[in-house]
């Protein structure tokens, strides 16, 4: 680092003492600057970026990457096993995410997701079956919502995509977990260690019977790439899994408690879903970003970001939750507005990083979200949203419970 990490640096995560509201140490490191130095749950040091300019700056520049010149040396982010410390070759770190997105941009295109969009549809609805069977079985109970909608459809859609057996998806689950916990340790690292000795399984299966499926096109790209080693391909698939359906379960989860917070703001929506969803759920991106650490970034050179220099090798954290909440690019950032035009967020990132996915989460969203109040136009939550415990101790944040009612 530019200067060690002063005991006084606050730790990451901070404290949120509700889901509706960004951490308050966010809003006021923001306050003093655009970018601050902090510890990591790791202990290590990192800069963290908490202003939308600068947090757009970073994302976009290629001074800024995943890999690090020296990983030995690198400030250690958490002991999850994921999005931990830098990753991949810093030589080859442009070929190699170039590669990535070779394989991925036609799975995860606009016109697939359209193609898909029958199927999840499909899945939705057997999601609010369940739901009304819950409920039909103990009407005076409430019905977790996380564990019948938002958490199922998600994994669901990603393991179709991925082509991953349907019987297969509660261990996926449970290993899905125990990755992204921020101190998970040895567990960690023992749940990814089984998930990508599972996706080895599965692609060896697939080697003799393709697929119309994601692990399919990587083994096709993996065939023609010697330098793309079958570690490279399981930590793909692994983290595609993780990635395609952890920050999404949790967007569904906290677009609800958004929605259901504000009993005029879920009549309006539920008198016209299919007219006002898309820009809901622009909101509820912008708005919700999950997890309390943010996008993770080496420099690779020294660079300037604000006042501040970068030095090379140094830690970077963009806190998307902070930019997206900056009053400087948003009025009233505070504020729950679905008419929000234009809505110019980062949830998924911004330049070579963009996520690939972002496509497959908004038109899952659309269409849970469409479906979810037009099922249940009077859904009701059954707590005070701000009572709900946010899981700071998990990489994607998050909640576990939505309890509602109709």
């Amino acid at each position: 680092m530019t200067a060690p990490a002063p005991t006084s640096a606050p730790r990451l995560p901070f404290d949120r003492p509700n889901p509706l509201d960004l951490a308050p140490l966010l809003g006021r490191l923001r306050e003093q600057g655009p970018i601050a130095l902090v510890t990591t749950p790791a202990g290590d040091p990192a800069w963290l970026v908490t202003a939308y300019d600068e947090a757009r700056e970073v994302l976009g520049d290629r001074r800024f990457g995943k890999a690090h010149p020296a990983p030995e040396t690198a400030s250690k982010i958490s002991s999850a096993a994921i999005q931990s410390g830098p990753t991949g070759s810093f030589e080859d770190e442009e070929r190699e995410h170039a590669r990535m997105r070779k394989v991925l941009t036609p799975a995860f295109s606009a016109p697939r997701m359209r193609r898909l969009s029958g199927r999840i549809e499909e899945l939705t609805e057997r999601c609010l079956d369940e739901m009304e069977h819950a409920r039909a079985r103990d009407p005076h109970t409430a019905v977790n919502l996380h564990d019948l909608l938002s958490f199922p459809l998600p994994v669901q859609v990603i393991c179709e995509l991925l082509g991953v057996p349907a019987s297969d998806r509660d261990l996926l689950r449970d290993w899905s977990e125990r990755i992204g916990v921020l101190d998970g340790g040895g567990d960690a690292q023992r749940a990814m260690a089984d998930f990508q000795t599972y996706m080895g399984r599965l692609a060896a299966t697939k080697r003799d019977r393709p697929g119309q499926d994601v692990v399919t096109d990587i083994l096709a790209v993996q065939a023609e790439d010697p330098s793309f080693t079958e570690d490279d391909m399981t930590r793909l698939a692994a983290g595609l899994l993780f990635a395609g359906h952890e920050t999404t379960s949790a967007r569904i989860d906290m677009g609800t408690l958004f929605l259901l917070s504000d009993p005029a703001r879920r009549d309006r929506f539920a008198a016209d879903p299919e007219g006002l969803v898309q820009s809901t759920v622009e909101e509820i991106l912008r708005i919700t970003a999950p997890g309390g650490l943010g996008l993770m970034r080496y420099a690779r050179e020294d660079a300037r970001v604000g006042a501040v220099t970068v030095a090379r090798g140094d830690a970077v954290l963009v806190a998307i939750n902070a930019a997206n909440r900056d009053g400087e690019a948003f009025a009233d950032p505070d504020a729950f507005a679905p008419e929000r035009t234009p809505n110019a967020h980062l949830a998924f990132g911004h330049g070579g990083h963009y996520c690939i996915g972002n496509a497959l989460a908004r038109t899952e969203m659309r269409i849970a979200f469409t479906a979810l109040f037009r099922r249940f136009p009077g859904l009701r939550l059954e707590v005070d949203p701000r009572t709900l415990r946010e899981h700071s101790e998990r990489l994607t944040g998050g909640v576990s419970t939505v309890p509602v009612l109709w």
